[in-house]
């Protein structure tokens, strides 16, 4: 039993680190692709996203639907921004800070209106999706890669979602409250190193 568990999670392990192997780097499958690992394997746009998704069902109704649907939207457009070239300051310092916000609302059980989360939220969008368009690959299908980041940044808010959802128990409480401080401390740890 024990064997074949150690097997399951060195195969997981290899199957998680893997790169793909693609006969061509541009193109759609690997502009899909590229778009889909920038924000998963980008530890920064990473944090902030699952904190969206945990802020939103820390919030609950209707938060837990409007705020992980606020960012992809925005997101897109700050993706346009920055494939088109157009320069935007401070996107990388912005990025941390997101990070920072966004895990100290979810550690301080922050409950402004909806209106104001929802315009934080947006407001940190359009520089992570900057920070995507900028960084579109050469030859590389942009609407392919777009498609790509919005999908796994939708996929981080849900798993936030799904982690936040323990806060209907104490210790879940607690826990969420928790994950939302390891968060704003990556985002300060983000933030020391453009420093």
């Amino acid at each position: 039993m024990a064997r074949s568990v150690i097997a399951l999670f060195a195969m997981l392990a290899c199957v998680l680190t893997a790169e793909p192997t693609l006969a061509h780097t541009g193109g759609v499958a690997g502009g899909f692709v590229s778009g889909f690992t920038h924000p998963v394997f980008g530890p920064d746009h990473l944090a902030a996203m699952v904190a969206v998704g945990l802020w939103g069902a820390f919030l609950g109704p209707p938060a837990i639907d409007i705020l992980p649907v606020v960012f992809p939207l925005v997101m897109a457009f700050g993706g346009l921004l920055g494939i088109l070239g157009v320069p935007l300051p401070g996107t990388e310092i912005l990025i941390a800070i997101s990070a920072i916000l966004l895990g100290l609302a979810v550690a301080i059980a922050a409950r402004p209106p909806l209106w104001i989360a929802a315009v934080l939220v947006g407001l940190f969008a359009i520089f992570h999706g900057h920070a995507h368009g900028t960084e579109l690959p050469p030859g590389v299908d942009a609407i392919a890669y777009s498609a790509g980041f919005v999908i796994a940044t939708g996929l981080l808010h849900l798993a936030g979602i799904a982690l936040g959802l323990l806060v209907r128990w104490p210790a879940g409480l607690i826990a969420v409250r928790a994950v939302g401080g390891v968060i704003a401390f990556a985002g300060v740890v983000f933030l020391s190193r453009l420093a």
